[in-house]
């Protein structure tokens, strides 16, 4: 069986924050329920009070909270 490699039909874009408040990320994928990781730079994101990941069909979040200039 050949498997059908997981594309973004929507790309992460550059988001402007305010320091302080949450932001959210998305991005939209070609199968839904695809298995994410988020990263920054090369360190692994895990869920915590600062990221929030959500997931629904084909769309992936994530929430940074209380959002500071290190987070860029």
């Amino acid at each position: 069986v050949l498997a059908v490699p997981v594309l973004f039909k929507q790309a992460l874009e550059n988001t402007d924050m305010e320091e302080g408040k949450s932001i959210s990320l998305r991005c939209e994928l070609t199968k839904a329920d695809a298995a994410v990781v988020w990263k920054k730079g090369e360190a692994t994101l895990q869920a915590s009070a600062k990221y929030e990941m959500k997931q629904k069909g084909t769309v992936a979040e994530l929430v940074i909270h209380n959002a500071e200039p290190e987070d860029a």
